[in-house]
């Protein structure tokens, strides 16, 4: 084989080996979550809602908002807070500013004195973070 050729085979593979590495560096990674493990917790926060007992309100809120915390910081996703981490993942949720609701409710459980929460914000809360945690495959 003449030299020309030889140059031109490796040329192509090093493009070839060149275009494997960017595909494999710019595949979306998606973590895998224990849904088990996820699934188990959201049960017991969904359970421990009361609508006779209203300290279980503001509770459910809180826990609720820890645990996509934990599946925002567990997939990886930088940030110092949990608003700072939903900043820069607002693409995996199906209702990016229902997510933003619910979280501010929880801001104001947490930093207000004596916040009024009624039943009816602590359930609809909790069905926007059950769908937070199944947009990104915490549960199902």
């Amino acid at each position: 084989m003449d030299g020309g050729v030889l140059a031109f085979i490796a040329a192509i593979l090093i493009i070839a080996v060149l275009m494997v590495v960017a595909m494999a560096l710019t595949k979306k990674r998606t973590h895998k979550f224990d849904v088990e493990e996820y699934q188990t917790r959201f049960l017991k926060i969904e359970n421990h809602l009361n609508k006779e007992a209203p300290a279980t309100w503001s509770l459910t809120i809180i826990n609720c908002d820890k645990l996509l915390d934990r599946a925002l910081t567990e997939m990886g996703v930088p940030g110092k807070t949990m608003g700072d981490r939903l900043k820069r993942c607002g693409d995996k949720f199906t209702d990016l500013n229902a997510v933003w609701r619910a979280h501010k409710l929880r801001n104001m459980i947490a930093h207000e004195d004596d916040p009024e929460i009624s039943y009816r914000q602590a359930a609809n809360a909790l069905a926007i973070y059950k769908q937070a945690l199944k947009d990104l495959g915490a549960i199902s």
